[in-house]
């Protein structure tokens, strides 16, 4: 749909193109002055002011605007100034610019000076009888592709061209042949001819002409002879017909394309919004904004951040039960693997200070830490590990989904969920935290380092208090595959034993009476002549390695499972190398309430190879 501006009194509106390339000066006190004429007539539209010339289109009441060009013709050099004049109901522009460009058409060629010489001109009423007689000749249309859509004379050869810099090339794409061959270029109003011409006689075309005034001027001499459709204007009539009349033809406000009767009336025609020729579905939206991601999660994950060595610290607090403790005492109960001899050399090397944290939070001092005081409650500790390199990790971290809230992801392995241990700017909040800066993503729920899958995250803190307590009371829908040594006996199983929440060997847990309540529900999908089996699992809690220790207890470890093995050992080993086989673990697929629509929402991810039957 076309916008239109109200006139006082509904008096005919007197529209107005005109250009002249011709030498002009003193531009800044020009436009001033341009700009306070136009205001006190009440004119609206657009005046281009250059060295090489001046380019309007400008609408307002007839008697103000022969006023600007009486004004305009006063100025030396645009004495000759002439003007194409149609009317319309309304005023088409909605404000009045007067700028200084360094063209008043753009085409960013040296040497083109149209004020010096240009090709000749050829009246509209001599093209009409060239085309009658039928006269050899190539009618060549110089604009851009949107503007030749919405018509173009017959037989005409259209530039090809996005924009008129582009125009060099299109020159050089004709063939040999053309140079030979009458050319009769055309645009609008003419403007560009008068480059695009002596540019064509420079690149050794024979004889060049340009259609005087352009498709304009033939219209207002000689009518629609000879050309279909109408014409693109640069302001809100879109377009014009052969009667200098506002056809039809509307513009999407998105793509600025040119719209048909028939292209306004498509259902993805939407005003503001989008039209046939712009519209993208969610899918493929969702696809350009995800090849964006993926490419910057390539940016940052190359190299990998934690293999440049680097100086890693972590923070110890000393809590309101520590107070009156000594340093050493305090930080072997923080610490266990680490000795006292440990932390002598930590101190005396002057990697464990003691941050001092001023009025304005932002001001930060540290000292040497002093092992002979009994702590204070409140104090802060930093531990620094100079030449940190971690180790390495896979960054095969594929983006299912995003939106204004949430964030989707097939998480590989091996790869932690967030820094830990030996893992600090090796992990996947670490990897999207630079990929989706400056947010600060929040994770709905954990997945271990070895396991791969769906993996949620929040993007902001409202969305993740509406995700978050669904994992943690139970009203998320889980289904894992899982690998495992040996063939249970059943099709259908569950195990219910309580986990304790106390670590074990190497920060596993184990089946203990009296610990939290668990059940996870376990679906034999194949068993293999490998004499392993394919599960699918269900887990109705949450608890930390819940299906890893539950299929161990019950005597099928999943393979590949560096700390829950055959036989019943447990490994202090909790992160699998980049180089060993995988956990055959898999978060399949997660199934809740979408926190900004309220509606049930899947996402899945790929199986792995692994749970392919062909492999075993």
């Amino acid at each position: 749909m076309n916008t239109t501006t109200a006139v006082p009194d509904a008096g005919p509106v007197l529209n107005i193109s005109s250009y002249l390339f011709a030498s002009l000066t003193d531009l800044k006190p020009l436009r001033d002055s341009l700009r306070r004429l136009c205001k006190r007539l009440d004119l609206r539209g657009t005046i281009l002011l250059s060295t090489e010339g001046i380019n309007l289109f400008v609408a307002g009441p007839e008697e103000s605007v022969q006023k600007l060009l009486e004004a305009l013709r006063k100025i030396p050099g645009l004495e000759k100034l002439e003007a194409k004049e149609s009317f319309t109901s309304y005023q088409p522009f909605r404000r009045m610019l007067v700028k200084i460009k360094k063209e008043i058409i753009a085409f960013g060629i040296d040497g083109i000076e149209p004020a010096e010489r240009t090709a000749p001109k050829l009246p509209p009423q001599q093209l009409k009888q060239w085309l009658d007689e039928g006269k050899p000749l190539l009618l060549y249309d110089v604009r851009n592709d949107y503007e030749v859509k919405v018509g173009t004379f017959e037989n005409a050869v259209p530039a090809g061209i996005d924009t008129f810099r582009d125009f060099p090339e299109a020159v050089a794409s004709l063939p040999d042949d053309a140079k030979s061959t009458p050319v009769v270029m055309f645009c609008t109003g003419g403007i560009r001819c008068e480059k695009a011409g002596p540019f064509m006689q420079q690149a050794g075309f024979d004889e060049v002409y340009q259609l005087e005034g352009g498709i304009l001027k033939y219209f207002e001499l000689v009518g629609g002879d000879h050309y279909q459709g109408d014409c693109f204007v640069f302001d809100q009539r879109v377009a014009v017909d052969p009667r200098l009349q506002e056809s039809a033809v509307a513009q999407c406000f998105v793509c600025q394309t040119p719209l048909t009767t028939e292209e306004q009336n498509s259902p993805l025609y939407v005003p503001g919004d989008s039209c046939p020729h712009c519209f993208k579905s969610a899918q493929e939206t969702m696809a350009e904004v995800v090849a964006k991601r993926q490419t910057k999660l390539k940016e940052v994950t190359t190299p990998l951040p934690g293999s440049i060595p680097y100086t890693n610290t972590r923070r110890l607090f000393v809590s309101s039960e520590q107070k009156g403790k000594m340093l050493y005492e305090v930080f072997a109960e923080k610490v266990p693997a680490a000795s006292k001899g440990f932390w002598e050399k930590m101190v005396q090397q002057k990697l464990l200070v003691e941050v001092i944290h001023h009025q304005d939070e932002r001001l930060v001092e540290y000292r040497e830490a002093n092992p002979t005081v009994p702590l204070v409650a409140g104090q802060l500790f930093e531990q620094r590990y100079p030449g940190t390199t971690e180790p390495d990790v896979s960054t095969d971290i594929q983006i299912l989904y995003e939106d204004s809230g949430l964030i989707v992801v097939n998480k590989p392995a091996p790869l932690p969920m967030h820094p830990c241990g030996r893992f600090n700017k090796n992990s996947l909040i670490s990897f999207l935290e630079q990929v989706y800066h400056p947010q600060k993503l929040r994770i709905a729920h954990r997945l271990d380092a070895n396991t791969t899958g769906v993996a949620i995250l929040s993007r902001t803190s409202a969305v993740a208090r509406q995700v978050q307590p669904q994992f943690e009371q139970g009203k998320v829908e889980k289904r894992y595959l899982a690998l495992v040594h040996g063939h249970p006996p059943e099709d259908e199983f569950i195990c219910d034993e309580p986990i304790g929440t106390s670590r074990v060997t190497g920060g596993g847990r184990r089946v203990e009476e009296g610990g939290q309540p668990s059940r996870t529900d376990f679906v034999v999908r194949e068993r293999f002549a490998d004499g392993t089996a394919l599960l699918e699992v269900s887990p109705k809690t949450g608890r930390t390695n819940q299906i890893r220790l539950h299929i161990w207890h019950l005597g099928f470890p999943i393979v590949g499972d560096p700390m829950y093995q055959q036989g019943g050992v447990m490994q202090q080993k909790q992160t699998l190398d980049i180089d060993e086989p995988p956990m055959c673990l898999h978060a399949w697929e997660v199934r809740f309430r979408h926190p900004q629509t309220s509606e049930m929402v899947t996402f899945q991810a790929p199986a792995p190879s692994w749970a392919d039957a062909a492999q075993h």
